[in-house]
């Protein structure tokens, strides 16, 4: 599948002066203003009146809210951030009223990520330094990798985590982004727990549990936190080291799946997986913790967009289909397989992994998707309106098994 003009992000890191630091504090604040106000306003539009409040409305309103004497610290921002709050708000009803999101939430002081995105009427990019509407100086931004040659940002998004780290996200349109050549290879992928995810061809890759190697580290530094005051200074130090500590272990969970994806994606045509249910799955109290940590939901996003950018096929098998039950020599389907069993033997005297077996039933029944299309389910669309570039399978039918129970 040909991609062409790919949107792509490039995330660094990047150290303001204060003079910064203190604008684009007041930039977050404002922002975050903003969208509680229009929020509260076109709920109460609703909830009053049956009337429906779009963007254009809230823009006017925006611009009566600068001349009120409460709320004239607006206009000592950009207005650009403010705007754009407006139009992401204007998203999340989208999303809300197409049934793919809840009711928008308001945006906390304490909670919500500070966030400001710029357009290109905001900022000005020449010669690899950024700088930003109401700023004289550049940021100081880390290049830990260069930006492509003659690509410019259409957007600039700032923003500041918990731990207190600044980064600036520019996005372009990529032409480097271009389909690669095509292979004969498949693979299927049975994700786990202790092995992150067993490769069809009988490669476990472990589980890194970046949560665990520092549980230790983030339950003192949460011991540290419940023994503060609140509201004091203390209190706000010992909540950036936690955050710190959260910050490593997402940063290095997120490199981890990065370097995985990217391999599969590389060296296989089509990728088959497990449409799992993630959230229902962490209602399991004794395995919510560990199945969090694997974050089976960003290796699957992450094998998505992938594949959609370097001409892949992702199919998606039907999540009560018996990868695990099924023998993947005879097709006979055992009727119980506990957790705890990890080898079993079938009648027909094939031994099997557990976890490889499932892998292999797995890409077989992608195969047969990718070859006749049976069993083929509508692809998923994207809240942009495109197809996304995986296809779903419903199980398919075993002469011998068909008396016998999913699982």
């Amino acid at each position: 599948m040909a991609v062409t003009h790919v949107k792509r992000a490039y995330k660094y890191r990047f150290y303001p002066t204060d003079a910064q630091a203190a604008e684009l504090s007041r930039t977050f604040g404002c922002v975050r203003k903003v969208y509680n106000l229009a929020l509260t306003a076109r709920t109460e539009a609703w909830s009053l009146r049956q009337e429906r409040v779009n963007y254009n409305a809230t823009s006017a309103m925006l611009t009566a809210w600068k001349r009120t004497e409460e709320l004239a610290f607006l206009n000592e921002v950009s207005s650009v951030p403010l705007q754009q709050t407006l139009r992401h708000l204007q998203g999340a009803f989208t999303n809300f009223f197409a049934k793919r999101a809840k009711y928008p939430r308001f945006k906390s002081k304490k909670k919500s990520r500070d966030c400001a995105e710029y357009t290109t009427s905001a900022f000005r990019y020449r010669r690899g330094q950024l700088t930003l509407a109401k700023m004289e100086q550049p940021l100081d931004i880390v290049w830990s990798r260069p930006l492509p040659e003659d690509m410019n940002p259409s957007t600039v998004t700032v923003s500041r985590d918990g731990a207190g780290r600044w980064f600036v996200s520019m996005l372009c349109d990529d032409p480097g982004v271009k389909p690669l050549p095509a292979l004969d290879t498949a693979v299927g992928i049975d994700a786990g727990i202790t092995s992150l995810v067993t490769l069809s061809t009988g490669e476990k890759i472990t589980n890194p549990k970046s949560e665990r190697q520092h549980r230790e580290r983030l339950a003192k530094a949460q011991r540290e936190l419940s023994r503060k005051a609140k509201g004091s200074k203390n209190r706000a130090k010992a909540q950036v080291k936690v955050a710190r500590v959260h910050a490593k272990i997402a940063d290095r969970r997120r490199d981890f799946l990065h370097k995985l994806t990217t391999r599969l994606v590389r060296e296989n045509q089509v990728v088959v997986i497990e449409d799992l249910t993630v959230r229902n799955m962490l209602k399991n109290r004794k395995l919510s913790r560990a199945i969090s940590d694997a974050s089976w939901s960003e290796l699957r996003t992450m094998l998505e967009y992938k594949c959609a950018w370097y001409g892949r096929d992702l199919v998606a098998i039907d999540r009560w289909f018996p990868s695990s039950k099924l023998c993947s020599a005879c097709g006979m389907i055992r009727e119980k397989l506990p957790l705890n069993v990890r080898t079993w033997a079938c009648d027909c005297g094939a031994v099997h992994d557990r976890d490889v077996n499932a892998a292999r039933n797995i890409l077989a029944a992608g195969l047969a998707v990718a070859a006749c299309g049976d069993g083929v389910r509508p692809q998923r669309s994207t809240p942009g309106g495109r197809s996304s570039a995986k296809q779903e399978v419903v199980p398919p039918q075993r002469t011998r098994a068909a008396a016998q129970p999913r699982g």
